[in-house]
């Protein structure tokens, strides 16, 4: 129940929604007795972390568990945020309004990079202290609770520039993981309690269950592990200083998710949120192979639930929520492999409840135009391609296959049916990329508005197109995991060129900033040095980095300078002495490397090499390429292949 003091504070801030709870189908439970408390920590805004279907899947499975507990914590807005401080408010829940400090777990996502400093945040303002070390001193010398913080998702596949502050992460899928979790804490804690040898929630607790959890996949625990570095700054070893941690740690992999739990009574927020609709994933995983697309590497294998699964949960989510939208969710939508009669289904269910279909990600083939048709009817919005790159040997580099035909010709029956408006999406700075490869963005820009013109004449007078380009950032677990990303003056160099290049009538040219971009990769890339770097930033006062409106590229420059010339380092700016702009070695450690993601590394050489060559590799769905995946498990599961 809300207090009066909060009570107050939420008057004065911008939309005190975000912070009050008690939405349709949140869950009540009494937090006391041997309960583990989980606070499912997003760190951004509550209207960010409410549109991550993986926050009501894991909320909807630990809540199940009557000895588990999972609770919401959002990062604070800015007003919020100053409030409370000023006030001495600590972080809470929006189940109980608890100070995060009485869980048993913070339990945060690691969805993109830019949020880090937001993680620290959150910890600093629930009365934590944002490094490991700092907390286990507490507990050792003065007694002190604090949660274990407990951290996964995408960004967790390279977990070392939080290492100094995370205790535990969570690599790979965490529908079976984290609430194995949570019963081997509790049966920890009532050992622990038995026999008497230690209070819940001390450190001999702690070491106990934290050893424990050698014995599953998907637990890496940075302290369990030490790191050596080169005069040249590269990684020289990792040691275990616990011999039966594991190394490197396997992912944790649901093999089948048509027997995993999806959520059906999901909670509804009483403000719109980035994306308020009912979701239903039809299939993880991806076949294609996209020598850029982390996503692509690291969810693999393909596992599709049965269609009357996905109809099902479509129709009980509508049921709970009354939701007047519905998305499905995957990688790459019409992958599905009865994708035709799913769709046509789901069409029919959704006209006959008048609710919204929105079929993401489509491959833009004559079913998935008649589809959008029928949708979107005579208010279309906007169509979206993504050719990636401007030249078909560019695509052929990044494995990205579809060709000129494929565009132009999606492009004509788009026109043809009545839309207006094209959306192109590509990257700068890919491998081997030349101008003529940029000469290529404004080309295939150039094109469609000629092929508009041929079909519509002067009628086409309305018609646009979009290219938005973002910068590529070299991400681990790919192909392009060694790859040097451009310097910010070679992007500036190329968002100039490419903006003369776009003066076309009818055609609108959008681009991310540079120095963001290069930070995503910084840190994407990071060892555990980073951390230091993000604490830095952080005490400076950087928070909300994704947020154009907060990112502060000065602090962040202050931050590497700092750090840089504390740690030693000399071979030249901040930014290069984190190895930003520089080529990986084939066979040197990466900070990733104690992360097994099973897809092998010698899969990912032989695809950079591809790269270089200009070959393409089939998608997988044609015949194994040979990724290692198969020796983990069956790929294509509930799949049918023709």
């Amino acid at each position: 129940m809300i207090d009066r003091e909060l009570d107050a504070i939420l008057k004065r801030v911008e939309k005190p929604a975000r912070y009050i709870g008690g939405e349709v189908n949140m869950v009540r439970k009494d937090p006391a007795g041997d309960m583990v408390r989980v606070g499912f920590a997003f760190p951004d805004t509550y209207e960010i972390g409410m549109s991550y279907m993986g926050l009501q899947i894991l909320y909807h499975i630990l809540n199940q568990d009557e000895h588990i507990y999972c609770e919401r914590v959002f990062a604070p807005a800015k007003d919020m945020e100053q409030i409370m401080r000023e006030q001495g408010r600590r972080l809470f829940t929006l189940e109980t309004f608890e100070p995060i400090s009485n869980l048993d777990f913070f339990a945060v996502t690691l969805q993109y990079e830019m949020s880090y400093t937001n993680i620290l945040n959150m910890l600093d303002l629930g009365g934590i202290p944002v490094r490991r070390e700092d907390r286990v001193r507490e507990q050792q010398e003065k007694g002190v609770h604090y949660p274990l913080v407990i951290a996964g998702g995408p960004c967790a596949y390279n977990p070392e520039p939080l290492a100094d502050f995370v205790d535990v992460f969570l690599i790979g899928d965490g529908e079976e993981l984290l609430p194995e979790v949570c019963r081997m804490y509790r049966d920890a804690k009532a050992s622990a309690c038995a026999a008497d040898e230690t209070e819940a929630g001390g450190t001999e607790l702690r070491e106990v269950f934290l050893s424990s959890l050698c014995d599953i996949d998907g637990v890496y625990i940075p302290e369990f592990y030490d790191v050596a570095y080169n005069p040249d700054n590269t990684i020289k070893s990792y040691t275990k200083n616990r011999a039966h941690a594991p190394q490197p740690v396997p992912r944790a992999l649901v093999k089948d998710i048509e027997q995993a739990e999806f959520p059906v009574h999901n909670i509804v927020p009483f403000i719109d949120t980035v994306h308020d609709r009912a979701v239903v994933e039809t299939f993880r995983g991806c076949t294609r192979g996209c020598r850029f697309c982390q996503a692509g590497m690291i969810y693999r294998p393909v596992r599709e639930r049965k269609p009357e699964t996905i109809i099902g949960l479509a129709q009980e989510q509508l049921r709970n929520t009354g939701h007047d939208e519905l998305s499905l969710l995957s990688l790459s939508t019409s992958d599905y492999s009865r994708f035709e009669p799913m769709a046509t289904e789901l069409m029919g269910l959704c006209k006959k409840q008048n609710v919204a279909l929105s079929l993401p990600s489509l491959r833009l083939d004559s079913f998935s135009f008649n589809v959008l048709n029928e949708i979107q009817g005579y208010r279309k919005s906007g169509l979206t391609f993504a050719p990636e790159a401007g030249t078909q040997r560019l695509r052929d580099v990044i494995n990205k296959n579809i060709t000129e035909e494929d565009i132009y010709g999606a492009v004509r029956q788009a026109i043809g049916l009545g839309w207006e408006h094209i959306k192109l999406y590509f990257m700068i700075g890919l491998p081997t990329e030349t101008y003529e490869d940029l000469d290529g963005i404004a080309e295939i820009a150039r094109n469609i508005m000629n092929i508009n013109y041929e079909i519509r004449g002067r009628k086409g007078g309305r018609f646009r197109v979009t290219v938005s380009v973002s910068n590529f950032v070299p991400k681990p677990h790919t192909p392009f995991q060694w790859e040097p990303q451009n310097r910010p003056e070679e992007f500036i160099e190329k968002h100039n060129y490419l903006s003369g290049k776009l003066r076309i009538k009818g055609v609108t040219f959008n681009y991310h900033e540079t120095f963001t971009s290069n930070l995503e990769c910084v840190l994407a890339r990071g060892d555990r040095r980073i951390g230091r770097v993000i604490e830095e930033a952080w005490k400076s006062g950087c928070s909300f980095d994704a947020w154009t409106e907060y990112f502060d590229a000065g602090k962040w420059t202050e931050a590497f300078e700092k750090v840089a010339s504390g740690a030693g380092f000399e071979n030249g700016s901040s930014m290069e002495a984190f190895f930003n702009y520089r080529r990986f070695g084939e066979d040197e450690i990466l900070p990733w490397d104690i992360i097994d993601s099973f897809v092998t590394k010698e899969f990912f050489k032989s695809e950079a090499q591809k790269a270089v060559r200009e070959t393409t590799t089939h998608d997988c769905r044609e015949g194994c390429v040979g990724c290692g995946m198969n020796q983990h498990t069956e790929c294509f599961v509930n799949m049918e292949r023709s």
